[in-house]
């Protein structure tokens, strides 16, 4: 067993329960967008959304659940699947620095301005409508 799970926990392998995740996520970073106080915290959801909707993608075409929070990584896990995630990459680099360092504190702390989440939110919103499309056809 995995250490870093508590014991009987396991993450879903039905890829809806991923990309319902990823809907709240998405839908938190809207609502956290309003205040230059919370971009952190918007700049989180935006890459948790992506996280989830890549691995609720890869699910939902291969019935393999991935472990990982590399965007990157998935989204190149995507790109075998359907080469049209290589749209994606440059997005998922830069998404992939809101993973820790929106998270804890840091002598140097990322400095995201409102441009910044503008953009990491256009990405996230736009992956994600992408993955939902593919899978349902449509959006929630």
């Amino acid at each position: 067993m995995d250490s870093r799970r508590r014991e009987g926990n396991s993450d879903s392998r039905r890829y809806y329960d991923w990309l319902e995740r990823a809907s709240e996520d998405i839908a938190a970073a809207e609502l956290l967008l309003g205040s230059d106080n919370t971009f952190n915290a918007a700049a989180f959801h935006c890459q948790q959304c992506i996280e989830k909707a890549l691995k609720g993608y890869i699910i939902f075409k291969t019935h393999e659940h991935l472990d990982g929070h590399n965007l990157t990584w998935l989204c190149r896990q995507a790109i075998k699947r359907d080469p049209r995630f290589s749209e994606w990459v440059n997005d998922s680099v830069i998404l992939n620095r809101y993973y820790i360092e929106t998270r804890y504190p840091a002598d140097f702390p990322l400095k995201i301005e409102n441009a910044d989440i503008n953009r990491a939110y256009e990405m996230a919103q736009d992956m994600y409508h992408f993955i939902c499309n593919e899978v349902y056809q449509e959006c929630k």
